[in-house]
């Protein structure tokens, strides 16, 4: 079997709204934000803007992934086929043999060349874990490749990186799994399996915490689609703290073994860093 890994990119998605554009279409949704109760009181009375302090902004950088892999596999297998004959036929010469038939059909003995491919790519929101399709809206929008140095100063400036919950090990297996498909098969000529992306994609968020009387809620704005949502989160245990560089660069033979049926490691022919990616899609 033969395995190719792509090598593991981070990228960037740039801000397409100014912090002020965010904070004002957040403090639209403020009332929003405490909930039906707060919409209801405010039909009776409309609330001041000084009953709502912002206590918190915040300006961060959410990850999700983006895994695209594909198989291809050639196998052989032998197979009877019956061939339907009007019932007087007792038996059929073919290329100099002679086959019975019975019951109106005979058996005719072959073997079959197979060739099975599939691509499967994958959106993972890297704090969820979940697979979410309407991620792939996000490669729409201009991106930067970028590394763990350049998100270190983004830290320094203040941004919020929030690490992957998920390492890049855990999600290619996971669709790696999903992309091979069990074969009925007596003999298999070529495997390959080809992991063409394992990308890291950024893209900006920024949150803002407000306090009402004795109460708190978050409103957060995605500085890409330009929407606003309340009942969101923000991250202050993640800001000023360094990402580890190795939660991105873990992806190797061990990963497939998992997922392989009767693979092992010495069975395994690795490629690693080939450029089968190309540019990023547009």
């Amino acid at each position: 079997m033969q395995v190719e890994l792509a090598e593991e990119r981070i990228f960037r998605i740039a801000d397409r709204f100014s912090l002020e554009h965010a904070e004002g279409r957040a403090w639209s949704k403020r009332l929003e934000a405490f909930g039906a109760l707060a919409r209801v009181s405010g039909l009776f009375s409309q609330p001041r803007d000084d009953d709502f302090a912002v206590i918190y902004r915040e300006r961060r950088l959410q990850p999700f992934w983006r895994i695209a892999v594909s198989t291809a596999t050639a196998y052989e297998r032998r197979r009877s086929y019956a061939v339907p004959v009007p019932p007087e036929v007792r038996q059929v010469t073919i290329d100099g043999k002679t086959i019975a038939a019975a019951d109106g059909k005979f058996a005719l003995e072959g073997l079959e060349s197979c060739r099975e491919e599939a691509r499967r790519e994958v959106f993972i929101d890297g704090f969820s874990k979940q697979v979410l399709p309407a991620l792939a809206v996000y490669l729409q929008h201009d991106a930067i490749e970028t590394d763990a140095n350049a998100l270190a100063k983004a830290i320094g400036e203040g941004m919020v990186v929030v690490p992957p919950q998920a390492k890049a090990s855990m999600v290619v297996r996971d669709v790696v799994a999903s992309a091979i498909g069990k074969i009925d098969a007596d003999t298999v000529t070529e495997e390959l399996v080809r992991v063409e992306a394992v990308d890291l994609y950024y893209r900006p968020i920024h949150a803002f915490r407000y306090r009402r009387a004795d109460k708190e809620a978050v409103v957060e704005f995605d500085a890409i689609t330009g929407e606003a949502r309340v009942g969101g989160a923000t991250f202050e245990q993640y800001l000023g703290k360094a990402l580890e560089p190795r939660f991105l660069l873990d992806v190797g033979a061990e990963t497939l073994n998992f997922v392989v049926p009767g693979a092992n490691l010495a069975k395994l022919i690795i490629v690693k860093g080939l450029e089968m990616k190309g540019a990023r899609p547009s």
